[in-house]
């Protein structure tokens, strides 16, 4: 589960050069474990935002019905590390459901270097605030809660690269750990559900809000609308994934009728 843990889905295939392996498929997949080369069936939320000169996003998360499966699912808020030269890598932060940790709690920081920086593979950063029950340097242990908020912020550090922090449902804030990467601003935030569950486990369910860019001006932007994602079937991902509206944000859920299809853009402003 090693690579498992770090959320490798949707940026390796764009920064590592990892790709999945399309499998036959005679119908939808609505039962079984996705069938991608690391075992997870992903969801994604691009936002479509007025501007790209960001040096800072923020996402609210509420896990409103935690996976019962004993199986590593992760919720993250990602960004690209851009500039003149184009983006030179990633980051995704976020909460992990993981069996492998305490009470299945965690919270990872991690990424990868994209061809432009001319390098490859995972991005260093520092160390992580807290114990890694795997040893592993992007996921350290994080007591959450179901059913209450918690807001990431990616945003540049005042050491070296830029930083990953939660603020709790009491309105500290943590900071994990600084992720090492090149790039003056952040561009192409979403927000994501990565799955290792069987497509037809117990539902599970996340609402995403409050999505907020900062520019370096300090001045606050939100998307206009958010576009939605699923991974293909022909990838091995499951077929029973759902995005939708659900109260003032967005509900992704595992094992549920599927509401809208990929290309769907939702308003935010509703």
């Amino acid at each position: 589960m090693k690579l498992a843990s770090y959320g490798v889905s949707f940026l390796s295939k764009l920064f590592s050069g990892l790709t999945s392996q399309p499998s036959v498929v005679s119908g939808p997949r609505m039962s079984g474990p996705p069938t991608s080369s690391n075992g997870a069936s992903s969801m994604h939320l691009f936002w479509d935002l007025p501007s790209q000169d960001l040096v800072e996003v923020r996402a609210t998360i509420e896990i409103v019905v935690p996976p019962p499966a004993n199986r590593l699912v992760f919720w993250a808020l990602q960004a690209s590390f851009s500039d003149r030269r184009g983006q030179l890598g990633a980051g995704h932060f976020g909460l992990q459901h993981h069996p492998d940790y305490p009470a299945r709690c965690a919270i990872n920081w991690g990424g990868y270097y994209s061809k432009a920086s001319g390098r490859s593979g995972e991005l260093p950063g520092s160390a992580l605030a807290a114990p890694s029950a795997l040893s592993n340097p992007n996921t350290c242990n994080f007591s959450w809660q179901a059913g209450v908020p918690y807001t990431y912020r990616i945003s540049r550090s005042p050491r070296e690269g830029w930083q990953g922090s939660v603020i709790g449902p009491d309105g500290v804030e943590t900071v994990i750990r600084d992720l090492h990467s090149d790039g003056d601003r952040l561009t192409s935030p979403m927000v994501w559900t990565e799955s290792f569950a069987h497509c037809d486990d117990a539902s599970s369910t996340v609402r995403w809000s409050n999505f907020v860019g900062v520019e370096s001006n300090g001045a606050q932007v939100t998307p206009r609308s958010v576009r939605i994602n699923y991974q293909k079937e022909s990838d091995g991902g499951c077929s029973n994934t759902s995005i939708e509206p659900l109260g003032s944000g967005f509900a992704q859920r595992t094992n549920a009728a599927r509401v809208h299809l990929s290309g769907t853009r939702l308003d935010v402003s509703r």
